[in-house]
C-alpha cells in the first residue's frame, strides 16, 4: 500500500465547526500552523475516511479546505484538492489525485 505526506489547509468560518474540525486534526496530524496541518504517512483510503469526517462538519458555502500533496521535491500544487470544488474527490477516491 503507498503512503504519501500531504497539507491540510482550511479557513473555517463558524467557531463551533472550526473547533470541531481541529480537535479531529490534533489527534490525526501534526499543526503546522494555525490552519495547516501535516498528514504523514498516509494511505489513499486514510486520507479518504479523514476527509469523509471532515465533509460531515464542513459547510461548502461557508467553509474552506485544502488538501496539497508532498512530493519528493516539495508540494504539488498544480492537483491541490479543492473541496468546494471536488473534481478529483468523487465517492471517495482519489486515484488521480495520489
Amino acid at each position: 500500500m503507498k503512503r504519501y505526506d500531504f497539507l491540510l489547509s482550511y479557513d473555517i468560518s463558524n467557531h463551533k465547526r472550526l473547533r470541531k474540525i481541529a480537535k479531529i486534526l490534533e489527534k490525526q496530524a501534526i499543526r503546522v500552523q494555525y490552519s495547516i496541518f501535516l498528514l504523514k504517512d498516509y494511505s489513499k483510503e486514510e486520507l479518504n475516511l479523514l476527509l469523509e469526517r471532515l465533509l460531515k462538519i464542513y459547510n461548502e458555502n461557508e467553509d474552506d479546505i485544502r488538501v496539497y500533496k508532498i512530493k519528493n521535491h516539495g508540494l504539488h500544487f498544480g492537483s491541490a484538492l479543492n473541496l468546494k470544488e471536488p473534481l478529483i474527490y468523487a465517492g471517495g477516491v482519489f486515484d488521480e489525485y495520489i
